[in-house]
């Protein structure tokens, strides 16, 4: 269970729970639509409340986090970041292009680490189960780090993404339990797994012929690691979703021919504990920017509101958090 030690976030799951008690489902369609949050009615006959989530978001309007209400309820010192988490201890861990940030109680910033030269870009965060925060450096010497609580470098690990072009090297780089690293890398469009060595063990291609090949420009931004082997992945420009197995075999995906078009530029990704996946539509500049879908790939809630989302993590579902690590 997700813990908030931190007094503004320890408070979240308690302010909704008052929203969550008094709208009946007769009116959930119409407050959520002035809130910019959308419970699709007509897909929730399993369970008859309306959805409602809290989420962080990384987006270029608005970096922080928006409760189940759809109001500001944290914001960042600055938008524009790229990725971000918050932790169980209810610090918030975000990257910018050019640093990342570990903000604990009334915004203080209790950890950071400065982009290193020759790279230009900063592309993903992660807090690793033994206290390191794996960061991924872009640019002349693309790389992924581990980076101690001191600010030394713990593990360097140098990458393969088939580019010279910094900004579309790679982006949600996650440590995996055995140790490997998961990388997508946009223009080579392919997952790699790397070992700490540096040795790569696995290539998940996106370019294959059964989904468009690279004219379907299924570049791959997030990638996740499921419990049975399978890996789901968000296609940026192919707007599109995938999960593959042990194989690389497409066993589920979703694209704009599910979902009547609303899926533009899906950069990031989380998959729920109930199966359901959320998808967010970066280059949406109006309707969902955020979307969830069932494995029958009915869109059952969105987020409408006026920030676009690059990343993201769901917080709480209906005034309870999520449990465990999220899957993003």
């Amino acid at each position: 269970m997700m813990r908030y030690s931190s007094p503004m976030l320890r408070l979240l799951p308690l302010a909704l729970a008052p929203l969550v008690a008094l709208v009946g489902v007769g009116m959930g369609s119409v407050a959520d639509t002035a809130l910019g949050c959308h419970d699709r009615a007509d897909d929730r006959a399993q369970d008859p409340r309306p959805i409602r989530h809290a989420f962080f978001v990384a987006g270029p309007s608005f970096t922080g986090i928006i409760d189940e209400h759809g109001e500001t309820q944290w914001s960042a010192p600055k938008a524009g970041a790229r990725d971000g988490w918050v932790l169980q201890n209810g610090h918030v861990l975000i990257v910018w292009q050019r640093e990342a940030v570990e903000f604990g109680d009334n915004k203080q910033p209790v950890w950071r680490y400065q982009l290193q030269k020759p790279n230009r870009e900063l592309g993903t965060v992660q807090r690793l189960a033994n206290g390191n925060t794996l960061v991924t450096e872009l640019g002349a010497m693309p790389r992924l780090r581990e980076i101690t609580n001191k600010g030394d470098v713990a593990v360097e690990v140098m990458l393969q993404p088939d580019t010279d072009n910094a900004h579309m090297q790679t982006r949600m780089a996650r440590k995996l339990a055995n140790g490997d690293y998961l990388v997508p890398h946009l223009l080579a469009h392919a997952v790699k797994r790397y070992q700490s060595d540096g040795k790569v063990v696995e290539v998940i291609r996106t370019d294959r012929d059964s989904l468009g090949g690279r004219k379907a420009e299924n570049w791959p931004f997030t990638a996740i690691r499921l419990a049975n082997g399978h890996t789901v992945i968000g296609c940026t420009h192919g707007n599109k979703v995938i999960e593959v197995d042990k194989k690389g075999d497409v066993v589920w995906s979703i694209t704009n021919d599910d979902v009547g078009g609303i899926i533009h530029d899906a950069c990031g990704v989380q998959r729920l504990p109930n199966g359901n996946t959320v998808i967010a539509a970066y280059a949406a500049k109006s309707g969902a920017k955020l979307m969830e879908v069932n494995r029958d790939k009915k869109v059952v809630w969105s987020y409408d509101g006026p920030h676009r989302v690059h990343h993201f993590q769901v917080l709480t579902t209906n005034g309870e958090p999520l449990p465990g690590m999220a899957m993003k």
